[in-house]
C-alpha cells in the first residue's frame, strides 16, 4: 500500500495520519515532528497488521529522518479538538470510492484494533501509573470510556444501541460486529447515514481511538 499522509494541522497541533492504515495516526506540534511521531510508531502498528494478517512494510521506521518515508496528500484544517488530542477533520480523499478489497482490508485492520486492545486490557494491571500530578484514568476507566465512545462512533455509521442493549451480556461485542459488517461494504465515498461519517474515516477514527488508548495502557503498566 502506499505511504500517503495527511495533515490535521490545529491552531497548536498536528496529526499525521496515514491514508491507507487505519488507526495509524500520531499528534505532535508541528507537521515535522507529527510526521516524525508516526515513523516512530511504525512497529507497534506493524503488531496490528500482523493480527490482521495484512503485511506491513513500514517496519523500523527512523523516527530522526524527518518526512521519510511518507507523503504527504492533503492537509486539512483542525480545530481545538485537534490541539486535545482527537482527530476529528475529515480530508476530501475520504470522500473517494471504496471498493470491497480495500474496505475489507480497512474492516480487518479495525477488528484486529479491538483485539489487541482487548488482550493488552488483559494483561494490564487495575491501577496505571498516572501523571507527574496525579492525573490520568486507570485501566477499567479507560475500557469504559473506550465502550461509550464506541457505542457513540456507532451512530455515525447507522448502528445504534440503547445503554440497556449494549449492557447486555454481549451486547459489545455484537454491537463490534455490525460495525464491521458496515465497514466491510464497498462505498461510494458519501457518508454511511445523514450527518455521519464517510466509511474510510469511519475505520481511521474507529482504529485510532482504541489504538492509541491501548497503547496508553501499554505504557503507564509500567
Amino acid at each position: 500500500m502506499t505511504d500517503a499522509v495527511y495533515l490535521e494541522q490545529g491552531p497548536k497541533r498536528t496529526f499525521a495520519c496515514a491514508v491507507d492504515w487505519p488507526g495509524w495516526c500520531r499528534v505532535a506540534r508541528g507537521d515535522d515532528a507529527a510526521l516524525a511521531a508516526l515513523a516512530a510508531y511504525a512497529d507497534r502498528y506493524g503488531i496490528i497488521a500482523d493480527e490482521a494478517g495484512v503485511s506491513f512494510p513500514f517496519a523500523g521506521l527512523d523516527a530522526d529522518a524527518v518526512g521519510a518515508p511518507f507523503t504527504v496528500v492533503e492537509t486539512v484544517p483542525g480545530s481545538g479538538a485537534t490541539d486535545f488530542g482527537a482527530p476529528q477533520a475529515i480530508p476530501k480523499l475520504d470522500s473517494e470510492p471504496l471498493d470491497d478489497a480495500t474496505a475489507e482490508r480497512h474492516a480487518d485492520l479495525v477488528a484486529a484494533g479491538w483485539r489487541v486492545f482487548d488482550r493488552v486490557v488483559t494483561n494490564a494491571p487495575a491501577q496505571l501509573r498516572k501523571g507527574p500530578r496525579g492525573g490520568g484514568r486507570d485501566r477499567d476507566e479507560i475500557v469504559a470510556h473506550v465502550a461509550e465512545s464506541e457505542r457513540s462512533y456507532a451512530r455515525s455509521l447507522g448502528v445504534r444501541y440503547t445503554p440497556t442493549q449494549f449492557g447486555q451480556a454481549g451486547g459489545q461485542a455484537a454491537m463490534r460486529a455490525e460495525i464491521i459488517e458496515v465497514l466491510r461494504g464497498a462505498s461510494d465515498g458519501t457518508p454511511l447515514v445523514a450527518k455521519g461519517w464517510p466509511a474510510r474515516y469511519a475505520a481511521r477514527r474507529i482504529a485510532w481511538h482504541v489504538l492509541d488508548h491501548a497503547w496508553e495502557i501499554e505504557d503507564k503498566s509500567h
